[in-house]
């Protein structure tokens, strides 16, 4: 008998993904090509509408509104110092920080995070601060010359990136790089009345996620992973890539 199947249309969120082993050691790297061959790029403080659950681009929060949490004591020991370099006049909440102890918190859990202040992190200096709204560890780290990623938490450099890490029955370890999307900021993400991945409005740069994030995905994985990133892209051709869902389903 002749079996007919009927087909469906695509997900709604249908990713490509390429895996490879790491040269290097034991571990297995699955990569959301779909999102890192888009057009996506930041828009802080041109039009990001924020995380809130309606729109306030005027606030100039972006997704600071929630104070970052440490991924561990290395990170907090790498930022605190460039933290003790910030003086009042390059970080509007210094004063306050000083304070109220510090502007790091350590929970019951033993997990350390910035502290919230006015509703949003207490690292970010505020529309109508003379260095302009930001986080003011950004704005110190580009006056020096140096990169915004050197100075601020992992999760706040890395977003909207995400790595996530599994190891199976026999101990190997799969680490994917992917998209940051709503669920993994917990429930409060549902809420939310715009997320950046997953909204048109950031899909307009003119080079691909994997160029304008480069130093970030080293930084999440190594220069060689990198390199067999790049030769597997340009290998396959990132046109017969599949476009992400924001793009395919754009007006």
């Amino acid at each position: 008998m002749a079996h007919r199947f009927a087909l469906r249309p695509d997900p709604e969120d249908l990713h490509e993904y390429l895996s490879f082993e790491d040269p290097e050691e034991e571990r297995t790297w699955v990569f959301d090509v779909t999102f890192l061959t888009s057009s996506y790029r930041c828009i802080y403080g041109q039009g990001c509408p924020g995380v809130l659950t309606e729109p306030a681009p005027e606030l100039v929060h972006g997704c600071c509104t929630y104070a970052a949490h440490f991924t561990g004591d290395d990170d907090v020991e790498r930022v605190r110092p460039f933290i003790d370099r910030l003086g009042p006049d390059r970080w509007q909440f210094h004063g306050v920080a000083a304070r109220k102890g510090g502007p790091l918190i350590r929970e019951k859990d033993g997990h350390w995070r910035l502290r919230s202040h006015q509703n949003a992190c207490i690292m970010l200096n505020r529309v109508g601060f003379p260095t302009g709204p930001g986080c003011a560890l950004h704005q110190a780290a580009l006056e020096a010359g140096e990169r915004p990623m050197d100075w601020k938490p992992d999760v706040c450099w890395q977003v909207p990136l995400r790595r996530v890490d599994s190891v199976d029955e026999l101990g190997h370890v799969t680490s994917t790089v992917r998209e940051w999307k709503r669920r993994d900021w917990g429930a409060g993400g549902a809420e939310f009345h715009w997320w950046c991945t997953d909204g048109p409005g950031a899909f307009v740069a003119s080079e691909p996620v994997y160029v304008t994030m480069r130093d970030e995905l080293i930084g999440m994985t190594s220069q060689a992973v990198y390199d067999l990133l790049l030769e597997a892209l340009h290998r396959r051709g990132t046109e017969r890539l599949l476009p992400h869902p924001v793009v395919r389903t754009r007006p």
